[in-house]
């Protein structure tokens, strides 16, 4: 059965049997529906690792939308944008102002040109570059969560770091591994979601490098689940789990900025059914 449907289960009993309670407490969201403050059970400092040479680490106890999840991706590390109509899902929709732009964050972030090793380049440029010529520099990272781009961002990016680093396997082929730090997390509407779409990144940067896309590794600061999702999730991790999808990229495809969704392959992937209408909290 699929390791991330164990892995999200005992990460849900966790937060729910030995979380911390926000009720009553200063909290920020609101729902949305009745303006009523937002609260959560939350888990400070939830790790879960996934190793991609095993499996893709898509829940089956319900469906993923893995194409989606591969456009938010391309949106902000090959599109570097910071607008919705570059987007085909309506997620960012209500941060965005009348020209579409959600402001200095996301995209707009990792397209900033700095001076890096006295070259001026962008965030993924680098990545791609030192991976091509110095692979085991222990500096390959992006970083979202700069101040001086806070205060005119629409929101504060929740995933916001990825550190890569290069390994060997016992054959002497290179694996490219990331570190995904995530600042804040709703679990059931965004925790494979998130997974997913870096575990696709992860495999795109690997493929453009000749790399095999090995271990992730997903550091939550603080993983919460709202009062509202309590009864869903506890019916969720109830499910009946499944082997999981095979999910690969087209291999002709050796550009980082040339993947589309269409290269994206998803095989046998069997799931339960979808939870609709989740509330979300602004």
């Amino acid at each position: 059965m699929s390791q991330a449907d164990r892995l999200f289960k005992q990460m849900c009993h966790d937060i729910l049997e030995h979380g911390t309670d926000t009720k009553e407490e200063l909290v920020r969201p609101v729902w949305e529906d009745t303006g009523e403050k937002a609260y959560t059970i939350k888990r400070f400092g939830v790790v879960n690792r996934y190793d991609l040479r095993k499996e893709f680490p898509a829940l089956t106890l319900r469906r993923t939308a893995l194409k989606s999840a591969m456009d938010e991706i391309i949106w902000i590390y090959s599109k570097k944008s910071n607008n919705i109509y570059d987007l085909h899902s309506h997620i960012w929709d209500q941060w965005a102002d009348e020209t579409g732009s959600i402001g200095t964050c996301y995209g707009y972030v990792i397209g900033q040109k700095d001076l890096r090793k006295g070259e001026m380049i962008d965030q993924m440029d680098f990545v791609l570059k030192e991976l091509k010529g110095n692979p085991f520099s222990r500096r390959i990272i992006t970083n979202m969560y700069i101040p001086q781009y806070l205060d005119k961002g629409a929101l504060e990016p929740c995933c916001f770091l990825c550190m890569y680093n290069v390994t060997k396997d016992k054959e002497g082929q290179l694996v490219l591994n990331m570190s995904v730090v995530q600042r804040s997390q709703d679990v059931l509407a965004a925790n494979n979601w998130n997974v997913c779409q870096y575990a696709i990144l992860l495999m795109m940067v690997a493929q453009c490098m000749g790399m095999i896309a090995g271990e992730m590794i997903h550091y939550i600061n603080d993983a919460h689940i709202y009062d509202r999702h309590i009864p869903m999730i506890k019916e969720l991790i109830e499910r009946e789990e499944y082997p999981a999808p095979k999910v690969s990229l087209r291999s002709d495809v050796k550009d980082f900025y040339a993947f589309t969704t269409d290269d994206l392959i998803v095989e046998d992937y069997q799931h339960g059914a979808q939870i609709k209408n989740i509330p979300i909290a602004v």
